[in-house]
């Protein structure tokens, strides 16, 4: 179970790492108005989304399924998992908002300023830290 946890805890890291830089390079990409940048943005948005934060995304979710296995009832039972599942749905929901948002800008039709991404960008610290209360504190 120790194995489980640990990789689960590397593969959260991974995934929000991710999830912070990716709507960062957003900021930039908008910001952006030479074609090499441009390009150059698209590139590295692909390989972060498809390489690093899908792939950690995918571990996070096999591998908290696989701890919360060891003892479901339990689990099931606490309302602290309840409200800590539903805030990691609205993050799956993000990341999967995130790859739309680079399909756009990859298609070259983003309509939102940097501005706008640099609030973006924010919304996944909000949900980092009332999911580490829940599982740390476990308030309720």
């Amino acid at each position: 179970m120790l194995w489980v946890k640990a990789f689960h805890i590397i593969a959260v890291i991974c995934w929000f790492a991710a999830i912070f830089y990716l709507p960062r390079l957003f900021v930039y990409h908008a910001m952006s108005e030479d074609r090499v940048s441009i390009d150059r943005f698209k590139i590295m948005e692909r390989k972060l989304y498809r390489g690093i934060m899908t792939p950690s995304m995918i571990a996070v979710v096999i591998l908290g399924g696989w701890l919360m296995s060891y003892n479901l009832d339990y689990y099931l039972s606490q309302g602290w998992v309840h409200a800590k599942l539903t805030l990691i749905a609205v993050l799956i929901a993000y990341h999967f908002y995130c790859g739309k948002i680079m399909m756009q800008f990859r298609e070259d039709k983003n309509t939102r300023s940097h501005k706008f991404y640099r609030v973006f960008n924010e919304i996944p610290v909000f949900l980092l830290v009332a999911i580490v209360i829940l599982a740390v504190v476990r308030p309720f």
